[in-house]
């Protein structure tokens, strides 16, 4: 036996479609790894201090299409000398549908940069392997937590910039 939606008719179709995401493209757009006391910096020594930054930038394309761009970069230092400094800028393009205007911009900064994160992450990897470094294994960023982060720091200097007075 065969079940039908009301005598067969078809299933209605939803009136907005799924939210969906396509990486159209990935690539770096800057890269730069300086090993500025070789081969001194490549010897035994204390163990380095490590400095990582990341930040997030998207811009609009088009109506459906977003570069998301991730920027990481990592400074090692002694006391005495910079190991290295490694600068990675990393992007993705991507066509984002049926995402409601008002998530649109958490979507972006937070699924785009972790769709594009491991990619960054192996680079930054490799670069410092190649550089005769231990590989970089940077731990996996939470997007969600460091767009929470970002919007209270811009909310807060808002509120900071408005409370001056003239």
């Amino acid at each position: 036996m065969t079940d039908t939606n009301d005598g067969g008719a078809q299933p209605q179709a939803e009136s907005a479609a799924a939210p969906g995401m396509h990486i159209l493209g990935q690539y770096i757009k800057d890269l730069s790894f300086e090993n500025p006391n070789a081969p001194r910096s490549l010897g035994p020594g204390d163990q380095p201090k490590l400095d990582i930054n990341v930040n997030v930038g998207a811009q609009q394309v088009n109506d459906e299409q977003f570069e998301v761009v991730l920027t990481l970069t990592a400074k090692a230092e002694r006391p005495d000398m910079v190991m290295f400094n490694v600068e990675l800028v990393y992007a993705g393009l991507f066509k984002i549908t049926g995402v409601p205007k008002e998530h649109m911009h958490p979507f972006v900064m937070i699924e785009c940069p972790r769709m594009i994160f491991p990619f960054a992450r192996n680079i930054l990897s490799e670069a410092t392997r190649n550089g005769g470094f231990p590989p970089l294994m940077l731990d996996p960023i939470d997007f969600a937590q460091l767009y929470r982060q970002n919007m209270a720091q811009q909310a807060a200097a808002q509120q900071a910039s408005e409370q001056k007075p003239n």
